[in-house]
């Protein structure tokens, strides 16, 4: 039998409602000193509101919270930095107009009679960056980096403060293969120096890889402990949704039909740098065919969807859709012509946080008829919308459709915004990381909505880093290094070590003017 001195933290019996849910109902976790201990579960089931217990920025209703086997009460943030206790959110808490290097100290200043010591931190970071192979731009403002950098910075941020038990909530959500395998060596190597980690995670294949421990729950419930090494993904899977789930996509082999989207010659410039961050990209999606742009986070996705949606302005080329020239359409016209767009970052572009989710839900489509008349918006016809597509796409938060978004959990955000697009009923999908932060069961259930979508005829452009999701969902992949389509590939015909090559530059095809 195990002492108590044996966990660094215990979380015994912690319950923590919400206005219509309870979020955690009667949890008891304990994590072992050295130890990588994920956190299982849908979205929703309530990983992140008992982490950030833990982290002190919410308050239990009932339990109690052991650090060395002694009681402690963590009412904010501070306290539990003091504890030593850290935490890299899954949406980040950072600050757009400060500097990389002025996020990760903010809080932590060094200061000598009232200056902060920036030359000293600066050298602490720069070593903690090479050490953990973290490498960022110091100096760069956060709104000018990628999601991926962001989430390095919140790691560091971790690490500047010296703490020994680290939770990490969803963290490699964002980020690419190549950055998934290098944060799974640095969980690792913290272990192994004696850090505590608390991994809350989606992924089956992460989880067998990196934790010794797997806790799971379900819709707030703790459902058991088991040791990784003695269980599978299908067996956690199980315990997750309470049935058995379809790990690989079903499809029938497409059936591409005409050119739904045209893209000629396309150069999008960079916010960041004088070069061009799109050059001359040319490509084609058809209707009927799920066409995938995979590639490593930063060479050029996010701007190329940007310039696609509308969001960013393209300095040469045309984009057509259906034979509509729409290359400089505000984005209002471009989504009444028939663009769907499931954004990259969802807090940004993808909701209006303080909104409620019925209003998220007809974000586009308001103006419709058959949601006013006059001018008035009809009320009972949203709602009954809201309703329909809540229940549809099992979109969970705690007061239905008047849930004010923000409060959602990450992965129920996304369903929600997952389901009014593929709502709309429109020829293109553009879908980026559509399944980011989801858990299996939902997964499942995304995948086989954007299947549905193109066998009804639809062109889905999916803009993919998971590797799985690329070669299981895509019909057709083009892969995109440095802002340029550099290979055209069949996932049935092809490799994920020869993807990888594509995308790390090693490979390259001569590509045409349409690919």
């Amino acid at each position: 039998m195990e002492k108590t001195q044996d966990y660094v933290i215990e979380m015994l019996h912690i319950t923590k409602e919400f206005p219509g849910i309870k979020a955690n109902d009667d949890i008891t976790l304990q994590l072992r000193r050295g130890e990588i201990h994920a956190l299982l579960g849908e979205n929703g089931a309530g990983k992140s509101t008992l982490m950030s217990v833990l982290f002190g920025l919410y308050q239990p209703d009932q339990g109690v919270i052991k650090k060395d086997g002694k009681e402690v009460r963590i009412n904010d943030p501070n306290d539990a930095t003091a504890l030593h206790i850290g935490m890299v959110h899954q949406h980040f808490k950072l600050i757009d107009v400060f500097t990389v290097l002025d996020n990760i100290i903010l809080g932590a200043e060094d200061t000598k009679m009232g200056f902060v010591q920036r030359r000293d931190a600066r050298k602490k970071v720069q070593k903690l960056s090479e050490q953990y192979g973290l490498k960022v731009d110091l100096d760069a403002k956060v709104e000018d980096i990628t999601v991926g950098m962001q989430q390095r910075v919140e790691i560091l941020k971790m690490l500047y403060r010296d703490n020994e038990v680290l939770i990490f909530d969803e963290p490699t959500a964002v980020l690419t293969p190549q950055e998934i395998t290098e944060l799974m060596a640095i969980m690792k190597g913290l272990a192994r120096e004696g850090k505590s980690i608390l991994f809350i995670s989606h992924k089956l294949n992460e989880i067998m890889e990196v934790s010794d421990r797997v806790s799971v729950l379900r819709k707030g419930r703790y459902i058991g402990t088991v040791n990784t090494a003695e269980t599978n993904p299908v067996e956690l899977s199980r315990m997750m949704v309470g049935h058995d789930v379809q790990l690989v996509v079903d499809k029938d082999p497409a059936n591409p039909g005409k050119v739904v989207l045209d893209v000629k010659d396309l150069h999008v410039p960079s916010k960041m740098y004088k070069h061009d961050a799109i050059k001359g990209v040319s490509f084609q999606a058809r209707a009927g065919e799920i066409t995938c742009i995979a590639g490593i986070d930063g060479n050029g996705q996010t701007e190329l969807v940007y310039a696609l949606s509308g969001l960013e302005k393209c300095s040469g080329g045309t984009i057509s859709l259906n034979g509509q020239d729409i290359t400089h359409a505000p984005i209002a016209k471009r989504s009444i012509a028939g663009v769907s767009h499931i954004p990259e970052d969802r807090h940004k572009h993808g909701l209006v946080l303080d909104y409620t989710l019925e209003q998220n839900m007809v974000l586009q489509s308001f103006e419709e008829p058959r949601f006013q008349s006059m001018g008035f918006i009809k009320f009972g016809e949203v709602r009954k919308y809201a309703e329909r597509l809540i229940e549809q796409y099992d979109v969970r938060s705690g007061q239905g459709p008047v849930t004010i978004a923000r409060s959602m959990s990450g992965g129920n955000q996304q369903k929600a915004i997952v389901a009014r697009e593929i709502d709309r009923d429109l020829p293109l999908i553009i879908a980026v990381q559509p399944t980011r932060g989801l858990d299996v069961g939902a997964i499942e259930y995304i995948h086989k909505q954007l299947v549905k979508q193109r066998d009804a005829g639809k062109a889905v452009l999916l803009v993919s880093l998971e590797l799985d999701e690329v070669m299981n969902l895509s019909d057709r992949i083009l892969v995109m290094y440095e802002g340029e389509i550099v290979g055209e590939l069949d996932p049935k015909q092809t490799t994920v070590e020869e993807l990888g090559l594509y995308m790390a530059g090693a490979k390259r095809q001569k590509m045409g003017v349409s690919a």
